[in-house]
């Protein structure tokens, strides 16, 4: 199996000014790097809370397409961030000021015990969480914890959870760390995987099934989940012959020359392995 690391996720904005304020202002990122495609008509900007080389933090990429200034964000798709912070009355009261919307206010939550690893029906823990929206109507769920990356969580509201996990573990080698239900909050199964074992030392995708929900509602604003592979054309070969479904042959992209491949999983949502030498180079450029 190839050693994989998530990188980034990726979706679009209609006002790249406001997003880097609230995202700066608020979550205290950092503005990473900045990408115009002029031929592509689009632009792209990385944020997080440090480097990205080898994966050492995670990011977003935020996509601005010239002249869209709206997006359908979808109720049933991407859900969106979870980050991890020291404070968050702090962060709650600066939400309003830069474009954002407070949609829970901060308060001390009952989180009920796993399935996997298997956690005695007893062992509840207590988390400070928020949620936030950002000017796009993304969320973002926080979680009032420090860790090394504040980046915690990727969260994508699936229908198909077995095969999902299938997917992510079987074909792109990730590690299932936690399973739980979200009762008696929310009529759902939460699942967290990821590359390392520490599931805070490293930025995650919670997978969440809906028990009464068999279609999703994606709309047009998510675009992708990035993570690296050492060759995208082995990547490739292991995604076919595990059964997954390539929706881009690997090859470079145009006009940037990194070398990409990329597959759907069992839901229709987009991955992009990343070569990760050429990913390693466009922080010389």
């Amino acid at each position: 199996m190839q050693r994989n690391k998530m990188l980034h996720v990726v979706y679009r904005v209609g006002d790249l000014d406001k997003s880097i304020d609230f995202y700066t202002n608020v979550l205290g990122m950092k503005v990473l790097r900045k990408r115009d495609v002029p031929e592509g008509k689009y632009t792209n900007v990385f944020l997080g809370y440090g480097p990205e080389s080898k994966g050492e933090h995670f990011s977003v990429e935020l996509t601005y397409n010239y002249g869209v200034d709206k997006y359908d964000i979808g109720k049933l798709g991407f859900l969106g961030l979870g980050v991890c912070l020291p404070e968050l009355q702090a962060v709650e009261s600066s939400v309003e000021g830069h474009h954002g919307r407070v949609i829970r206010n901060v308060e001390e939550l009952e989180i009920t015990p796993s399935m996997i690893p298997d956690e005695p029906a007893e062992q509840y823990r207590l988390w400070t969480m928020a949620t936030a929206e950002d000017p796009d109507g993304y969320q973002i769920e926080l979680l009032q914890k420090p860790q090394r990356d504040p980046m915690h969580r990727v969260r994508l509201h699936v229908t198909r959870l077995e095969p999902g996990i299938a997917f992510y573990t079987e074909v792109l080698g990730m590690k299932l760390l936690r399973k739980r239900s979200l009762l008696p909050e929310w009529p759902a199964i939460s699942v967290w995987l990821g590359y390392g074992d520490d599931e805070f030392d490293q930025t995650l995708l919670e997978l969440i099934y809906e028990f009464s929900t068999q279609e999703l509602d994606v709309g047009d604003g998510y675009g992708q989940i990035a993570i690296s592979t050492p060759d995208v054309y082995e990547a490739a070969k292991i995604i076919e012959a595990k059964g997954g479904e390539i929706s881009r042959a690997p090859g470079p992209v145009p006009g940037i020359g990194t070398k990409i491949v990329a597959a759907k999983d069992p839901d229709g949502y987009k991955v992009v392995l990343v070569d990760e030498k050429d990913f390693e180079a466009e922080f010389n450029e």
